[in-house]
């Protein structure tokens, strides 16, 4: 019996340490390119809102639209969200990437420089 008492404190602060490592990593958005998503962040409409009780996720063009994802699930919800539209609006062609609007009208042409801006593009977007 001393034996568990002697351990338990240090094997339940492990435990939880683990536990809130694990938490923290699964929380973390994921990695972007810097040029390319500050120039399609423009465009998109989805943008997070500091709020009392937490982020939200609110939509620009819809004011109805508003999502209150609890604080470990709202970067995934957020780039959820992000790639739906990026499928939807964004094309690549000859390393450009062209972004259009609701109407399919181009509103925005960015040119990708690297390698790594278009693997970005095909791995965060999907395109």
């Amino acid at each position: 019996m001393d034996k568990i008492r002697k351990y338990l404190f240090p094997a339940l602060f492990l435990g939880f340490l683990i536990v809130g490592i694990s938490a923290f990593l699964q929380s973390r958005p994921s990695a972007k390119n810097k040029r390319v998503y500050q120039t399609v962040r423009q465009f998109s409409p989805y943008v997070l809102e500091k709020r009392f009780g937490g982020l939200e996720i609110v939509n620009k063009e819809n004011p109805d639209f508003k999502e209150k994802p609890n604080n470990m699930t709202v970067f995934k919800e957020f780039e959820r969200l992000e790639k739906a539209w990026g499928k939807k609006h964004l094309k690549l062609k000859n390393n450009q990437l062209i972004i259009e609007n609701n109407n399919g009208k181009t509103i925005h042409t960015l040119l990708l420089k690297t390698r790594e801006e278009a693997a970005f593009v095909h791995r965060y977007y999907g395109i």
